[in-house]
């Protein structure tokens, strides 16, 4: 029964309320910014790759411990640290500069992001590394993790993300999403989160 969610910046008074899925981060006074999210490709990712008119070479990939794949025609291609738009046009230009075809149309459809993992910690049943999934929300993560335990305090889950090279913490009360008083906080490769126990 997790809720949507109420965000509230570490160290800040205002809570950040509304539908807002990515806050702002920073103090009172801060320039808004937004961070960045990670879509680059790294060993274990699956996607699938489809070249229009090219049935024999569509098919799914698994990034090797390398960075690379072994494509059709083309051999071995490093595709680690780009994104899936950079790997669609490095495919296009390699089939060009092989002479395999003219205008390749290319389309790339990430299926598993292995690479990259949220971490779930406290008084959740299952704690650990989980494979961070496009549009993963908090919700998702602490029901990955095996739910609450009774003694978790639903309304002050804690996430920690780097941005720009610092920590920055956010108070998610799922309770509040179980009771749709607000939207879900999306997650971010890298981030972790921790249910503390509740103090009676």
């Amino acid at each position: 029964m997790l809720a949507m969610v109420t965000l509230f910046l570490a160290g800040c008074t205002p809570a950040l309320r509304g539908g807002n899925t990515n806050p702002p981060v920073g103090g009172p006074g801060a320039t808004t910014t937004m961070p960045v999210e990670d879509t680059t490709l790294g060993p274990g990712d699956v996607f699938d790759v489809r070249v229009f008119g090219e049935k024999e070479l569509s098919s799914s990939y698994r990034v090797a411990s390398d960075g690379t794949i072994d494509f059709p025609l083309i051999g071995s291609i490093v595709v680690g640290g780009l994104t899936p738009a950079e790997t669609k046009k490095r495919i296009e230009t390699e089939l060009v500069a092989g002479d395999f075809l003219k205008r390749p149309q290319v389309s790339i459809l990430v299926k598993e992001y292995t690479s990259k993992k949220v971490s779930v910690f406290g008084q959740v049943n299952k704690p650990g590394t989980f494979p961070w999934q496009e549009g993963m929300g908090v919700v998702a993560a602490i029901s990955i993790a095996g739910g609450f335990t009774p003694m978790a305090r639903t309304e002050n889950t804690m996430v920690t993300r780097v941005v720009n090279g610092k920590k920055e913490n956010y108070v998610v009360s799922v309770e509040d999403i179980g009771e749709g008083k607000t939207t879900d906080f999306s997650l971010k490769p890298g981030d972790i989160i921790f249910v503390p126990e509740r103090v009676f």
